[in-house]
């Protein structure tokens, strides 16, 4: 069928482009302003404790809400906090089918479990290498391998041409978990055309290969032979092959396997419905950790990132009721540090250090191998597409820059390195940004979602920074002041402070009485004045701008 020739393919990013983590992607086809688009992914990001009680983020979806009743459908890449974490939060604002393999759904379904709305959501399960359609988009499955199992590359096929949505993927030759990537199908897209590749970017500053998974069984059997007592794994819950890898490595030395964090288990068991660890023993239980020798145990372990609510920080602060380690066992991270965690993991390796307990990560030894293509990967990726254009995502913007100039050394035409929001027009024609839509970031608090920008976040950060007082003011009928002003204090003041709050109440006192008359008939007028008053107050004598709230009252007399 020949394409509508007032119709445009194009490409747009509300989230992980310019960022690692939050992947939202976009498709549309057809005139301008009337396109029919299907979403690649809808997942999250962890707030790391940088934004006061926000522990995760979402891309804000504003654009193609307002749009949604063109959206064909939403298609799951693969099962990744950031790849599928948000459908829980945002789908009842999209309200459109998905489409995923069997693992992804399994789950997917475990998070929908915990909403109200999960018996409307119209889940499609796709077969690996499965062909089906989404709207006016043909699409193909295509495997390849990452750190958790059946992560696809879709090939898109529109009359404008192909896209190649690559996911998060790598060429590993000899996976723990699932099938190798199917180079054949890869180079027989090449060779049908492919328009444009939209390529994940993670590791484009790593030389060589990412390494395969196989490789870590010799390394952590070995570690875990030289321990004498308990040995604990931090990884990521989602890195099944990693799971098999430990067990395997338990096995050998003579240990049974604990898997302590929620996470773990939920992971454990969707993989087992789907076939995945079919020879690998059953794992035990946190409440059986105590039961076992100190020589006879290996606890795998969420919290990998430092993170304040996992199972390893609660180990390390004697705070899990199950699991306990003491001086000499060893802990081994094995896993990658996302940027911005430093942190977080610094205090936590600090905490485990402090009890006598060894800790082992990256830097000390071969633990961990990453589930993302490095610069021979992805010339490799090149080679076999051979595709007219290149678009990176899922990285920061040094990340997409160095990918594009990677691009264009292996000979692709073009490249178009471009952040959130950047509408791209693929085709017909030379490829280009043709605009940009309103994007940004929404925070997931308490049981609401409210805007990263917004009054709330804004105001909770600078409590958290600079404090926060009330003052509370009671005018008489006349617009004077019926008693004097009172303060209170939160995170501000500290034991003894008194004169410091005195000359807030005189400031503000001064405020009520430097208005006219006519202005302090104005509630609002009166706030204002007082806030100010305080505030500038308390910037010249502790150098702080806290947060300022008025309560006024009038009385009569």
């Amino acid at each position: 069928m020949s394409p509508d020739k007032t119709a445009e393919l194009v490409f747009l990013a509300l989230g992980g482009a310019g960022e690692i983590g939050m992947n939202l992607n976009l498709y549309g086809l057809g005139p301008a302003g009337k396109e029919t688009w299907v979403m690649v992914d809808l997942g999250i990001t962890f707030g790391g404790g940088q934004v006061p009680g926000v522990d995760v983020i979402l891309p804000d979806p504003g654009f193609i809400v307002e749009h949604r009743d063109r959206l064909a459908g939403l298609v799951l890449t693969h099962a990744h906090e950031d790849h599928l974490g948000a459908v829980p939060y945002l789908w009842q604002r999209l309200q459109c089918p998905i489409y995923a393999t069997p693992f992804t759904i399994s789950i997917l379904k475990r998070k929908l479990a915990e909403t109200d709305f999960a018996d409307q959501v119209e889940i499609i399960e796709v077969p690996l290498g499965g062909r089906f359609t989404v709207g006016p988009f043909d699409m193909e499955l295509i495997t390849l391998t990452h750190s958790i199992p059946e992560p696809n590359a879709i090939a898109i096929r529109t009359p404008l041409g192909t896209v190649l949505h690559t996911g998060d993927w790598k060429f590993d030759p000899d996976p723990v978990v699932g099938d190798a990537a199917d180079v054949e199908a890869l180079k027989r897209l090449g060779d049908e055309g492919v328009l444009a590749l939209v390529c994940d970017s993670t590791n484009v500053f790593t030389p060589g290969e990412s390494g395969s998974e196989a490789d870590l069984l010799k390394s952590l059997t070995d570690l875990i032979a030289a321990a004498q007592g308990r040995v604990a794994v931090a990884c990521f819950a989602s890195n099944v092959a990693r799971l098999e890898t430990i067990a395997k490595a338990a096995q050998a030395n003579g240990r049974d396997v604990v898997l302590a964090g929620r996470s773990l288990v939920r992971i454990n068991d969707a993989a087992r419905e789907n076939g995945y660890l079919a020879e690998v023993p059953a794992f035990l239980d946190e409440e059986d950790a105590g039961h076992l020798p100190e020589d006879k145990a290996v606890i795998v372990c969420t919290g990998s990132q430092g993170e304040p609510r996992a199972a390893l920080w609660r180990i390390a602060n004697e705070e899990h009721s199950n699991v306990t380690l003491s001086e000499g066992d060893l802990v081994i991270f094995s896993s990658r540090i996302i940027p911005g965690n430093e942190a977080s993991i610094a205090r936590l390796h600090n905490q485990l250090v402090r009890r006598g307990i060894r800790v082992v990560n990256t830097t000390d030894h071969f633990v961990h191998v990453s589930g993302h293509p490095a610069r021979d990967e992805l010339t490799r990726m090149y080679q076999l597409s051979r595709p007219k254009l290149a678009v990176p995502v899922h990285g920061e913007l040094r990340h997409l820059r160095e990918h594009a100039r990677l691009a264009l050394e292996c000979q692709v035409p073009m490249a178009i390195a471009a952040e959130n929001g950047a509408m791209i027009r693929l085709g017909p024609g030379k490829p280009k940004i043709t605009g940009t839509v309103p994007v940004g970031r929404l925070a997931a608090d308490g049981n609401r979602l409210v805007p990263m920008d917004g009054e709330l976040i804004r105001s909770r950060t600078r409590t958290v920074y600079h404090g926060a007082a009330v003052v509370t003011v009671v005018l008489n009928g006349s617009g004077g002041l019926a008693a004097e002003p009172e303060l209170s204090a939160i995170a501000l003041l500290e034991s003894g402070d008194d004169p410091i709050a005195d000359e807030a109440k005189e400031a503000a006192r001064a405020a009520v009485k430097g208005l006219k008359a006519k202005q302090r008939d104005d509630d609002e007028k009166v706030r204002e004045a007082v806030r100010i008053a305080v505030r500038r107050g308390f910037r010249k004598s502790l150098d702080k701008n806290p947060v300022i709230t008025v309560h006024l009252f009038r009385v009569n007399g």
